[in-house]
């Protein structure tokens, strides 16, 4: 760019000179023309203002062909938009797996956006397709520092989401779930912008009901775990939850519902716009090969024919969505009047020994299917009561689990045999997931600090 830049002035500056000769060759001779001397001059310097101008326009062609190079990078189809009717829109963590997805969609709805990203767990090779365009911004920046912008909308989604990424560091964990989300909601009060928060199904916790009772050392010893309590399945937003407010999970679970407090706060001290999502496992294309969750975990294993690792007996249950699904949840709450809490998710419901084989059966693996000891705080039962999104948003999913797992074994097929890419390893360091695996986490402004 640089280089197109020098060029395209030293062209102007040829082309301005050019101009100077032609003027002054033309209009600078006020000596009497009649003799045949001064005809043969007049004739001499006519030849010469035409040479110039042939130079004058090779030199407009050749500028022209460097202007044409320099606009050759074709961007996905975007819809035309006034300014009026064009939002200005900031995205946090939106160059992370589901911020990016979402970026395309707006992007392409015609809309300007503003990416904010530490890079922590988002990728710039997620949102590179849009880098050099007009109407997006790609910036690097930490949201428990303060940001400054206009805008009209600001989609919240900054926050490790996986269990191995937001374990490594829990104190930052809670700082972005916390600080950054007050900086958010801050820069909202100032430009009066609506604020969506990604919150989560952890919010539930472990849905069971008879709390007291599990405290009962004889009932702990004489009644297996899965037959102690009753749940509450599916989860409704009503549902106030069940978290471990000092266990392994507490940072991220915590931290949301903190975030969601806040949100509530200031939309009742400040009048601050608000919209909760609370989101349901999500999967699809673009998930960190290292990501350290289960979908991504069961498929690197089953393309690698490694041992498929299941936790437990296998009988704790999921419920997952597809990327696009969940975007058009997130764009569909942002634009409703609705200011409560919604679910978003897919409510087909999983055991994880069954969603094992179907994966293993998916890819033609020749993985066998292990288990290992439970992990701490794990739920045993997750799956969305979407009643909520279905009467005040119109939304459900579309993408069928099996439709969407197809999709994303593809994609993690073609990452596979992608060599890796500079930007990814760069400063990066090992982490284990709960699965096993190495999950590879840049150092971004000193992120082990608390």
């Amino acid at each position: 760019m640089a280089m197109y830049q020098s060029t395209n002035r030293l062209a102007g500056l040829a082309i301005a000179t050019l101009l100077l000769v032609v003027v002054y060759s033309a209009y600078s001779n006020p000596i009497d023309r009649d003799t045949a001397e001064q005809k043969d001059s007049v004739v001499d310097r006519e030849r010469q203002v035409e040479q110039r101008q042939r130079e004058l326009s090779d030199l407009r062609r050749e500028l022209s062909l460097l202007k044409n190079a320099s606009n050759t990078r074709a961007y996905p189809e975007v819809k035309i938009r006034n300014e009026f009717d064009r939002k200005r829109i900031l995205i946090t963590g939106g160059a992370g797996f589901v911020g990016s997805h979402l970026v395309d969609v707006l992007m392409r709805d015609g809309h300007e956006v503003t990416v904010v990203d530490n890079f922590f767990t988002g990728r710039r090779k997620n949102v590179e397709h849009w880098i050099g365009h007009p109407h997006f911004e790609l910036v690097m920046h930490d949201v428990v520092e303060p940001y400054m912008m206009e805008c009209d909308e600001i989609y919240h989604l900054a926050s490790p989401a996986s269990p191995p990424h937001y374990m490594y560091n829990p104190v930052k964990t809670i700082k972005t779930n916390t600080v950054g989300t007050m900086n958010m909601l801050g820069l909202a009060k100032r430009t009066g912008a609506r604020v969506l928060l990604a919150s989560t199904s952890e919010v539930y916790g472990n849905p069971t009901v008879c709390l007291k009772a599990m405290q009962s050392i004889a009932f702990a010893i004489t009644v297996p775990l899965r037959r102690r309590c009753p749940y509450v399945h599916p989860q409704p937003e009503t549902y106030f939850g069940n978290v471990n407010p000092d266990g392994p999970r507490a940072c991220y679970d915590e931290g949301k519902r903190i975030a969601e407090t806040m949100c509530y706060a200031y939309s009742k001290q400040s009048g601050v716009e608000v919209r909760v999502a609370r989101i349901f496992n999500t999967f699809g294309p673009r998930m960190h090969i290292g990501d350290g969750r289960v979908v991504s975990n069961f498929i690197i294993q089953a393309l690698q024919d490694q041992a498929i690792t299941v936790y437990g007996e296998g009988l704790q249950t999921r419920s997952f969505q597809y990327v696009s699904d969940l975007v058009a949840g997130l764009i569909a709450l942002m634009n409703s009047d609705f200011d409560e809490p919604v679910n978003l998710g897919n409510p087909d419901e999983y055991t994880m020994i069954d969603f094992a084989k179907h994966i293993k059966e998916i890819t033609g693996s020749s993985s066998e299917i292990i288990h290992k000891p439970a992990t701490q705080d794990d739920p045993q039962k997750r799956k969305p009561d979407i009643s909520r999104a279905r009467q005040v948003l119109k939304w459900e999913p579309k993408v069928s689990v099996l439709d969407g797992l197809k999709r994303t074994i593809e994609y993690f097929r073609h990452e596979l045999s992608a060599p890796t890419t500079r930007d990814e390893n760069k400063h990066s360091h090992g982490v284990g997931g709960p699965y096993g695996n190495t999950i590879e986490l840049p150092y971004i402004n000193d992120e082990k600090k608390p």
